[in-house]
């Protein structure tokens, strides 16, 4: 009897284990092959993550042939390693990036290795015995005025890891030059190895398929002009949208059309830190303006941000006269259409590396329809609760005006863009330097065929200034419509 319940018990306690085991094997196969989907879906994104992967390999197993001759390896023994090492840390995903720091490697390594080689035989001259007070007081001076270096701005975004190598090699050459009496062979050995693993990783980032930051920071703010164009062209449309039952729709999934140029000044900075770096390519002369496209994107994104404000203004129902209501929504129908066909534009004026030859007037059109709307609600506005009621909407407009503002801003940068990389026009002529202004004929446009609109404005340079969102807060308050009023005042 106790034998058939010890069977029994050795059974459960197998078929558990073997659940156990099962389990755990069913769990790592999903692991398995989620992480091969994921894998997937990273290479299809961006094929050239594969290629780069291959050629990270390929440079590595390059440098490690240096350990295989003997004739290389004899002249250079265990300092072979750094050759490794530098590869390994150096080759990165762009050219701009792997020449970066391959530069700033061998320069670093070359500056600090001969001022090791200074500060040991200065520190040699008391003698024995004062070498290390000497030595340590050198390392302390250097190490920290290198590190707050680092603490500038431009020194930190483009010579950091320069001055991490500098400080690590000195106090190595320095240091171990006080142990070592053959201290100039040993920093030959190294700056050679290193110099040995930069030029592997440049030759073979450059070599076989190479990646240019340029090119990456070029596409990329075209596609957050022309994203945000596309935005501005169907927004109207959208915003003011309402369901048959007289409600609002939800237009939140429309404003998420742009929402990643907020997010894309990083990539943008060190795109164009790496596209500094690289020779010339392409299309792209020496010496690009690759700083300009960093004005253009931060132009873009704070456009970005005044559409962004426009979520603090729902469109929802308003009770407010419908002639004036149909008019200030055509109004802003033809100021974001303008604005998105501008942008557009400049889009393809970039893309292209030609003179943009469309811009201004859709930018004079949009500028005229913004005055020809502030004279329109400063005239029919005659009492203050009709100002109240259109005052969400209002508020729209308001926003798109400083909308046109931005786009105004971003042509003049595409001209100056234009003029220092010397765009071609239209018949593939080069454009010669000129004075990027907004200057061009000016149109009158009547908004949905009302004859309220102004004849002659002055023109001032500018359209609204100031925060909005307190505006529309409160009661019914005269103080309120007189700050709109001061909004809509020439």
């Amino acid at each position: 009897m106790g034998s058939v319940v010890d069977n029994e018990r050795s059974g459960f306690v197998i078929a558990r284990g073997w659940g156990w085991v099962k389990g755990l094997v069913v769990k790592m196969g999903k692991k398995v092959v989620e992480g091969a989907k994921k894998a997937k879906t990273l290479g299809q994104d961006d094929p050239r993550r594969i290629t780069h992967s291959l050629k990270a390999g390929l440079a590595v197993t390059l440098v490690s042939l240096l350990y295989y001759l003997k004739p290389i390896y004899g002249g250079f023994g265990a300092s072979t390693m750094w050759a490794i090492l530098t590869v390994i840390v150096v080759f990165e995903f762009s050219v701009g990036a792997t020449l970066g720091r391959g530069l700033n490697r061998g320069l670093a390594t070359l500056t600090a290795g001969g001022l090791g080689i200074g500060a040991h035989y200065l520190a040699d001259l008391p003698g024995r015995t004062g070498q290390p007070i000497l030595l340590g007081l050198f390392v302390f001076i250097l190490a920290a005025v290198v590190s707050f270096i680092r603490f500038f701005p431009r020194m930190k975004a483009r010579y950091d890891y320069g001055l991490l190598i500098f400080i690590l090699t000195f106090c190595l050459v320095s240091v171990t030059g006080y142990q070592d009496e053959e201290v100039l062979d040993l920093a030959h050995k190294r700056l050679t190895t290193i110099l040995i693993g930069s030029a592997t990783a440049v030759f073979v980032s450059i070599g076989i398929c190479p990646v240019w930051a340029g090119d990456d920071l070029h596409k990329l703010v075209v596609g957050n002009v022309e994203k945000l164009g596309n935005f501005l062209e169907g927004f109207a449309e959208e915003y003011f949208k309402v369901s048959e039952d007289g409600e609002a729709k939800d237009n939140q999934k429309f404003f998420q059309g742009y929402r990643s140029i907020l997010t894309s000044k990083g990539n943008e900075d060190s795109l164009t830190n790496f596209a500094r770096w690289e020779p010339r390519h392409g299309r792209f002369r020496f010496r690009h303006p690759w700083k300009h496209y960093q004005k253009i994107g931060s132009l873009t994104r704070q456009c970005a941000y005044h559409i962004e404000a426009l979520r603090c203004y729902p469109s929802v129902n308003i009770q407010a006269p419908e002639g004036i209501q149909r008019q200030i929504q055509e109004a802003c129908r033809i100021m974001s259409t303008e604005s998105g066909k501008a942008l557009k534009d400049l889009a393809s004026a970039i893309k292209t590396m030609t003179k943009p030859s469309l811009v201004n007037p859709h930018i004079v059109n949009s500028k005229t329809v913004a005055k020809a709307l502030r004279f329109l609600i400063k005239t029919s506005s005659s009492e203050d609760f009709v100002l109240f009621e259109v005052m969400p909407t209002a508020m729209v407009a308001v926003q798109l005006m400083e909308v046109i503002t931005c786009v105004e801003k971003i042509a003049e940068s595409v001209h100056e863009l234009a003029s220092l990389a010397r765009f071609k026009d239209a018949n593939g002529q080069e454009q010669k330097p000129q004075d990027a202004s907004m200057e061009g004929p000016h149109h009158i446009i009547s908004i949905n065929g009302s004859s309220r609109v102004l004849p002659s404005i002055e023109e001032d340079g500018t359209f609204l200034h100031g925060t909005n969102t307190d505006i529309i807060k409160g009661s019914k308050s005269k103080t309120n419509v007189r700050q709109m009023r001061q909004f809509l005042s020439f």
